[in-house]
Parts: C-alpha cells; sequence; structure tokens
C-alpha cells in the first residue's frame, strides 16, 4: 500500500490558495501554542498544576493551551500573564514585522 507522507501531503495542501492562506493566518496562534506547551515542559509542571496556581480548573488550562479554530475564544491579556506566573515565567509580547508587507492602497485623492 503506497502512503502518501504527512509533508507531501501538506506540500499538496498547500498549493491551493485558499488553503495557504488559511494556514498563514494561523500561524501567529501556532506559534503562542508551541511557546507555552514549550514553557509548560521547562517548569515540569501539569496541566493540573497550573490550573491550581492559577485558581481555575485543568480544563481552562487545556482549551488556553489548544487552538481554537473558530475563534470563538481568544485569551485574555490577563490569562495568558496568569498562565505565564503560573509557569515562573513574565509574559513579553514582541511585534515583529510581517514576511508579507502590505502595500497601502491610495484612492484618486492621495488618501491611503
Amino acid at each position: 500500500m503506497n502512503r502518501i507522507k504527512h509533508i507531501e501531503f501538506k506540500k499538496e495542501l498547500l498549493k491551493d490558495p485558499k488553503v495557504l492562506s488559511e494556514y498563514n493566518d494561523l500561524d501567529e496562534e501556532f506559534t503562542l501554542m508551541r511557546e507555552m506547551l514549550n514553557a509548560r515542559k521547562k517548569s515540569n509542571k501539569t496541566q493540573a498544576e497550573v490550573a491550581e496556581l492559577m485558581e481555575t480548573t485543568p480544563s481552562v488550562v487545556s482549551r488556553l493551551e489548544s487552538i481554537d479554530y473558530q475563534k470563538k475564544h481568544s485569551p485574555s491579556f490577563d490569562t495568558l500573564k496568569k498562565y505565564a506566573h503560573a509557569l515562573g515565567c513574565k509574559l513579553s509580547i514582541k511585534f515583529t514585522p510581517s514576511k508579507i508587507q502590505s502595500v497601502p492602497h491610495h484612492d484618486t485623492d492621495g488618501r491611503a
């Protein structure tokens, strides 16, 4: 049986401009999730331990560490800060230039 490898499947899917756009739109969410999971791993804490320190439930921490594809829930700054502090970390947010810079559209009256 010939099975397609994950990387080949991903390459094929990303040829579709709509799929590529959605994939790129999730980059920031995946980066945040990766950072959160790496920080918790380094802290050697379970979701239950983090939840206790945050004064919440493990299910809340589980949702916090997962990506909400439908954008039904975005964690607040305060929640992210509590999560970071529970791990013995400081929350740090930075803005970096996008790989693709958008060019302002100029109307006929010269305004951007």
